[in-house]
């Protein structure tokens, strides 16, 4: 069995699982082709972080964030199990994870909370944003990942002021995030 940690950083992927990302890729511009061969991925390693963040950020560059955000619920079930953490973020115990800044398999779930959260403000689901955004807040207190500032476009948001002023984040599984996991 890989460990989580390993696998969060792409390794453990079986080889068909890892073609099938791979081919994912080269055909990203073909929206049907490379679903198919994501599905395929999904099917060979479904728990695997490598396949969950590539169907994420499938949906979410191809701008279906309910999707994206369904993905990432699934995330937060892989993390949590990973974690020993309760199934449902929501049961997630108020407490701070210690690992934000060097542990990938605490990086992954907090990096999926906010990633869930930002998901939900996108769908105009304040609530769970909310509830999110204030879990995390628990979770990390040093703000490790960032989300106090998706907090913040959350509150701005709530009082009329301009979504975006260059601040937002906005692919919160991006490179520079997953590049952070990788051990220095």
């Amino acid at each position: 069995m890989v460990d989580f940690d390993d696998a969060v950083l792409g390794q453990g992927l079986p080889p068909l699982a890892e073609d099938a990302l791979r081919e994912a890729g080269e055909n990203r511009s073909d929206e049907s082709r490379a679903m198919g061969a994501l599905m395929r991925a999904q099917m060979l390693a479904p728990e695997h972080p490598a396949v969950l963040i590539a169907l994420y950020r499938h949906h979410f560059y191809g701008h279906r964030m309910g999707p994206a955000r369904d993905v990432a619920r699934r995330a937060l079930l892989i993390g949590a199990k990973a974690l020993g953490l309760p199934r449902t973020w929501r049961d997630v115990p108020r407490e701070p994870l210690a690992g934000a800044k060097d542990d990938a398999g605490v990086r992954f779930f907090l990096f999926t909370l906010k990633g869930y959260a930002y998901l939900s403000l996108r769908l105009n689901d304040d609530l769970e944003a909310r509830d999110a955004l204030a879990l995390l807040r628990h979770l990390d207190p040093q703000d490790a990942v960032g989300g106090a500032l998706l907090e913040a476009v959350r509150q701005r948001a709530l009082v009329g002021e301009p979504e975006d002023d260059g601040t937002a984040p906005h692919d919160v599984f991006g490179a520079a995030a997953w590049a952070r996991l990788a051990p220095a």
